[in-house]
């Protein structure tokens, strides 16, 4: 008789399913390909092996010309974790915020490590100044010290299944730990040499957060990654991916518009009007060339 069951931690060949009643069994894919994502709601057979996953509300993944990396399955939010130092790439929030997009996640971004800016006043501006841009789409950005106090993104998680993305080393172990006592989340020093994170966290996994705290509250804790390929994604779906293009979306003299040097178009005009922040313009054009080039 299968047993019914979400899929809580995923190590490549195997995964982890938390059953109805709390239970953890490990399941294992038929075939040779794993489908299968953290999240995922699945059927498991009496030999251990998952049948099948229900109809997934949301999944996240990225992917390349080669192959597709799934993120998680079933996620209501996406929670995009920058820092003051190490610094962090603009592009792939643009990325990230396309794909949620694209699979109907409400995004929330975190600057992680605010407590450096007593002593590096500098980069905490400079880390601002780069999500600028974002909060002007209404994406709300959060400060905070994962170290010393994450509580203000509580009610924020509350009733909502959110997974955490970002390059490694921005802290998001540290703040798993603190959001979830007892995720044990390995957390390391960080290569100042490199300026860039070791990966920390190498599977990805759902916790539950504490009732009394954040009730309803999951958190799927993903990989460090520094890259977010979208070649899933055709250039409409990229292009309505960028929310501050649709108004514009259709005005442009030329249909298939690539908004570079062409006459007469909506979206260099917007940018010229102050409406589109030129980075995420670059953004956009730098993935529709890989789009066009099929390489990412």
């Amino acid at each position: 008789m299968n047993a019914a069951g979400t899929i809580v931690a995923a190590f490549g060949r195997h995964y982890e399913v938390e059953l109805a009643d709390g239970r953890l069994a490990t399941g294992y894919p038929r075939g040779k390909k794993s489908l299968f994502a953290v999240g995922d709601e699945v059927e498991l057979t009496a030999d251990g092996h998952i049948a099948s996953h229900a109809p997934r509300r949301s999944l996240l993944y990225r992917s390349d010309a080669f192959r597709q990396k799934l993120i998680a399955a079933n996620a209501t939010q996406l929670l995009l974790v920058v820092a003051v130092d190490p610094s962090f790439a603009d592009a792939l929030l643009s990325r990230a915020l396309v794909a949620a997009e694209h699979e109907g996640l409400r995004p929330l971004i975190v600057l992680n490590k605010c407590d450096l800016g007593d002593s590096r006043p500098q980069a905490l501006e400079a880390a601002r100044r780069l999500l600028a841009p974002y909060a002007a789409l209404g994406c709300r950005v959060v400060e905070l010290s994962a170290k010393h106090d994450a509580t203000p993104l509580l009610p924020l998680l509350a009733g909502e299944c959110t997974v955490l993305v970002g390059q490694s080393g921005m802290g998001k172990s540290t703040l798993t730990n603190a959001l979830a006592p007892g995720a044990a989340a390995a957390t390391r020093e960080i290569s100042a040499a490199l300026d860039s994170g070791k990966h920390t966290t190498t599977h990805a996994r759902l916790y539950h957060l504490p009732d009394a705290s954040c009730p309803g509250g999951r958190l799927i804790d993903s990989p460090g990654l520094q890259e977010f390929g979208l070649a899933h994604l055709n250039p409409a779906e990229i292009e309505f991916g960028f929310a501050e293009f649709r108004p514009f979306l259709g005005q442009c003299r030329f249909r298939d518009c690539r908004h570079e040097a062409e006459p007469d178009c909506a979206i260099k005009a917007a940018l010229a009007a102050g409406i589109i922040h030129p980075r995420r313009l670059e953004h956009f054009r730098q993935l529709l060339s890989e789009t066009r080039h099929g390489s990412h």
